[in-house]
């Protein structure tokens, strides 16, 4: 039996069976065969893994385009993320807009640039959003959706997204609910608090990313999440909470899946790594902020135990000349797809905090069962042959020029990681090797997702 592509002679952790050594043998863009090692079988083309951990493709669902050049960025952070060693990113598509009318631009700007298979989880926030949601679902293959308890008001004006309130997510949910296979991404922050305490701190002359912390302490995180909750439990919905990042968010969750387990938490490498004194001023200002030292141990516990299902970047690639403002009007986000891995590998791995075979299941499989993503995920046979071939013991300083984002800094600029990945193969193909970008743009496939997903290309409905 010949095959196109095998990978032999490499240590394979799988997220479901564990670490073993073995062969991966790859057919037409995807998984035919799990062999023994050194299996000796023919193929057109053989990679020598031997030293290699190799992962299914790794996958993150939060990224953010157009903060920095939209479009373009379909090019510059798809290869970000094949540098990570990611093959599939599912991105936030943010408009008060319906759908029907701005999704096949957005579509082709992306499926002529990307290097890795992409998709979109759609904000929601208007009426219309309501009434076209099972629409989306059935035309686009978009399951998942966004929803902001944040923004109230004009707190989502610069996003361009209406205002909505309590009754809003009340019917958002319910109509999921109804819906059935729908995820709904809430983004937990009680804003009338955070107002409150933003204006005292900035009266009190508060600059630091410890005063920015103060303007959103944790419990305007948790009290919300317990809302999302409650809400979630009334109407039957099912709910994903990104970004989670205090003990007190967390330790509700942990609470509520004892009543209600449809619920899927996200937690981002800055909250394993950073707190809330880390002295590098506003470069490290997110949503939510960087938060205590003893958050980030009960992010760790949280991922070691399982009340964390995946890590993911929350990714926007802005320049740096955004950031170094006063901490009050300087930018949110930076970037993060690329260090991810290393980030679970350096601080998560060597340091005895996580299994190799848990960190494939933060970035791969439990990503792909929560937002359906068909063949991603998994080494089964009939599997996508996304593959992310690791060196465990590679020493690599963060330069962000080496990465490829149109962010010209990192978080972790001048970091010393031990664990890259050093090669990336989506369906088959080699896309980045070594830290060169060998796939091409446009090479990436959209994701259709959901028991409603369309089977023919998107743009021919």
């Amino acid at each position: 039996m010949s095959f196109d592509l095998i990978i032999a002679n490499g240590t394979i952790v799988d997220p479901v069976n564990g670490v073993a050594p073995g062969d991966i043998a790859i057919r037409d863009g995807r998984i035919a065969a799990r062999l023994a090692p050194d299996s000796g079988v023919g193929a057109r083309e053989t990679i020598d893994a031997t030293g290699l951990h190799v992962f299914p493709g790794l996958i993150d669902t939060h990224v953010h385009f157009g903060f920095g050049e939209p479009i373009t960025e379909y090019t510059t952070e798809t290869i970000y993320a094949a540098q990570g060693g990611f093959t599939s990113i599912l991105a936030y598509f943010l408009s008060s807009e319906s759908y029907d009318d701005i999704f096949d631009t957005e579509y082709a700007h992306a499926a002529a640039r990307s290097h890795v298979d992409f998709g979109f989880h759609f904000s929601v926030a208007s009426e219309r959003h309501l009434d076209e949601l099972g629409g989306y679902a059935a035309r686009f293959g978009v399951n998942s959706f966004k929803y902001f308890m944040n923004f109230k008001g004009e707190e989502g004006r610069y996003l361009g997204l209406d205002g909505t309130d309590d009754g809003y997510l009340y019917a958002l949910l319910e109509r999921a609910a109804a819906l059935g296979d729908i995820t709904i991404v809430i983004h937990t922050e009680n804003i009338e608090l955070v107002n409150r305490f933003r204006r005292a701190s900035i009266a009190g002359g508060g600059s630091t990313l410890r005063d920015w912390n103060l303007s959103k302490p944790a419990f305007t995180e948790a009290e919300s999440t317990v809302r999302a909750l409650a809400f979630a439990e009334h109407l039957g919905a099912r709910i994903y909470i990104p970004h989670i990042s205090t003990r007190l968010a967390l330790d509700e969750v942990r609470r509520w899946r004892d009543r209600y387990d449809r619920v899927v938490v996200e937690t981002c490498p800055h909250y394993l790594t950073h707190d809330l004194d880390a002295d590098i001023g506003s470069i490290g200002k997110a949503n939510p902020p960087f938060r205590s030292a003893d958050d980030v141990a009960a992010m760790w516990e949280g991922l070691a135990d399982g009340a964390i299902d995946l890590v993911a970047s929350d990714h926007v690639p802005r320049k740096r000349a955004t950031k170094e403002k006063p901490i009050w009007s300087a930018s949110q986000g930076f970037p993060g797809t690329a260090t991810i891995l290393p980030v679970l590998l350096d601080t998560g791995y060597h340091r005895g905090r996580l299994s190799l075979q848990r960190i494939a299941q933060l970035l791969t499989s439990k990503p792909a069962e929560t937002f359906g993503l068909r063949g991603k995920g998994s080494l089964s046979i009939g599997s996508d042959g996304d593959l992310t071939l690791v060196d465990l013991n590679r020493v690599r300083e963060v330069k962000p020029d080496e990465l490829g984002s149109f962010s010209d800094y990192s978080l972790y600029e001048g970091w010393t990681f031990k664990g890259w990945p050093v090669r990336t193969i989506l369906r088959g193909e080699t896309i980045m090797a070594d830290g060169v970008v060998t796939g091409r743009g446009g090479y990436g496939r959209y994701l259709a997702r959901g028991a409603a997903a369309p089977t023919a290309p998107v743009l021919q409905r």
